[in-house]
């Protein structure tokens, strides 16, 4: 399994996409293979997004954001590399977008319960929002577009371990190259 491809990651704040990424990335390496791990936190600091503002965290600046990583996620791919991308990123324009140009493209969804989300909140973003502290949460006051294509669907299980989800995620990954 090698190759230019993008293995995009996405659900709401505290799914475990970057966790899941992580443990990808890692068994990926141990392959040999080339991987760049992107993550939608330290990408809003790159592309100097950041700050909490409504214009930074509304529809349209979180939109503008999503296709810059996209972009940046062909560029890298583009030299032969794997990408793997954690980030909410839940709009169709980014989706159908990433389908017609990123090479090897895979869309994964995290589906949680808010109930689970709220439970882990690992930023304490939930929390924040329901005391009035912060607005524009995505899947809260901020509309998201569940993917209507993803290539693989985890629906929260409290049983499945992130190890088991990594290994489910390369075999699919495997099924899908070899289709």
């Amino acid at each position: 399994m090698s190759g230019a491809r993008v293995l995009w990651i996405t659900g709401l704040s505290g799914a475990g996409k970057s966790t899941l990424a992580r443990e990808v990335v890692e068994r990926l390496r141990a392959r040999d293979e080339s991987v760049v791990m992107l993550d939608g936190d330290e990408l809003r600091d790159v592309f100097g997004a950041a700050a909490a503002n409504a214009q930074n965290h509304g529809r349209e600046g979180r939109l503008a954001l999503a296709m810059q990583y996209a972009h940046l996620c062909r560029v890298i791919a583009e030299q032969n590399m794997t990408v793997v991308i954690a980030t909410i990123s839940l709009f169709h324009e980014v989706h159908v977008w990433n389908r017609a140009h990123l090479p090897g493209y895979f869309e994964v969804y995290l589906r949680v319960p808010l109930e689970e989300l709220r439970r882990r909140d690992p930023k304490g973003i939930y929390k924040r929002f329901d005391a009035g502290e912060l607005q524009h949460v995505a899947g809260l006051d901020l509309p998201i577009d569940e993917p209507e294509a993803a290539d693989w669907n985890v629906v929260f299980d409290p049983q499945q371990s992130v190890t088991t989800l990594a290994s489910e995620l390369i075999k699919a990954l495997e099924s899908k190259e070899y289709a």
